[in-house]
């Protein structure tokens, strides 16, 4: 999902977002969300916070690749307890 707007000549459609991009509360962050998903993402500037948004939008959507084993290690977690739920079963964002 892009925030750019297409020239003529190009080939692929971006449809329309609705975004809302505002300073953070501690004044140092930008907070981009995508009305449509609910997907949040930050940036230390407007571009960045976009940025990190389209990417994270694209992940919302089925985009980008599950980690290794190893980089899960590397992160921290146990891959045994990485598996896939919804939010409501979701321990973690009650």
């Amino acid at each position: 999902m892009s925030t750019d707007i297409n020239g003529p000549g190009d080939e692929e459609f971006t449809p329309p977002v609705n975004i809302s991009l505002s300073l953070g509360e501690s004044g140092d962050m930008w907070v981009a969300r995508d009305k449509d998903t609910g997907v949040t993402s930050q940036g230390q500037t407007r571009e960045a916070a976009l940025e990190n948004l389209d990417e994270a939008v694209a992940g919302y959507h089925g985009a980008g690749e599950s980690p290794s084993d190893e980089v899960l290690r590397e992160m921290g977690i146990d891959p045994e307890q990485n598996t896939s739920r919804s939010l409501d079963e979701s321990d973690v964002f009650q």
